[in-house]
């Protein structure tokens, strides 16, 4: 038994660590885990978000329900009514557009950034080959 833990303590000491290897491993791991996290991320967002939606939607429903007799109670004149139908029809529309915008502007907004991290990543490409070959040229290291 002692013999064994010795084996393996002098293959500890013998295998060569490197601190670049280290950080590596260890970042790519950490990575890989909050990746994998995402998919359930974006999934109890889109649960909470679309219950929030369902609550107000039935909280209008409900109060369709309370205030239909009472506002119907009230006769009021077609005119008026057809004029508030126009109105809330406006503001529907500028509502609907505005979302369709928004949309459309993170859309861009993401692919942007996608394609800002791309350039980035490519440009930290060179410039580490040119610094390798800096370094494989001195003779310091």
């Amino acid at each position: 038994m002692e013999k064994n833990n010795k084996s393996e303590l002098e293959k500890q000491q013998e295998e060569k660590l490197s601190i670049c290897e280290i950080m590596k491993d260890d970042t790519s791991e950490v990575i890989r885990k909050m990746e994998s996290q995402i998919p359930l991320l974006f999934q109890n967002y889109s649960g909470l978000y679309t219950q929030y939606l369902h609550m107000l939607d039935n909280m209008f429903g409900a109060c369709y329900i309370t205030e239909k007799k009472f506002f119907d109670r009230l006769d009021i004149d077609q005119g008026i009514l057809r004029q508030v139908r126009e109105n809330s029809e406006s503001v529907k529309n500028t509502h609907m557009q505005n979302i369709e915008m928004s949309s459309n502007l993170f859309d861009q907004y993401v692919k942007m950034r996608v394609n800002t991290i791309k350039s980035f990543d490519n440009y930290v490409h060179v410039m580490m080959n040119s610094y390798a070959n800096f370094l494989s040229q001195t003779d310091r290291f």
